[in-house]
């Protein structure tokens, strides 16, 4: 499985868009700041959305769509989904085990 996922720094604040292929693991880099770069320097920790993709390539495009939209777009896309902005790192286990 391969994910597009969206971090935030809290509601409405700084946020990151990328993709992986797995999640619990790239959320815990971004938590404790593994690797240096701009979710570590702008304190990026909180996911509060993502997508599953049954191809690299489609969490791929789906990241780079995502990218190319105006930041209202983003924030409506989370708020859809996620309207309290909650950190879905903190149940990820339940919630990618359908």
């Amino acid at each position: 499985m391969f994910y597009a996922y969206i971090m935030a720094s809290q509601r409405n604040g700084t946020i990151y868009v990328g993709s992986t292929d797995c999640l619990p693991r790239r959320v815990e880099q971004h938590r404790t700041g593994t690797f240096p770069g701009f979710t570590k320097t702008h304190g990026v920790k909180l996911l509060v959305w993502f997508e599953n993709f049954e191809t690299r390539s489609g969490a791929f495009r789906r990241e780079r769509q995502i990218k190319e939209w105006r930041r209202s777009w983003k924030l409506l896309l989370i708020e859809e989904a996620n309207p309290t902005w909650r950190d879905l790192g903190e149940e990820l286990n339940n919630l990618l085990a359908f």
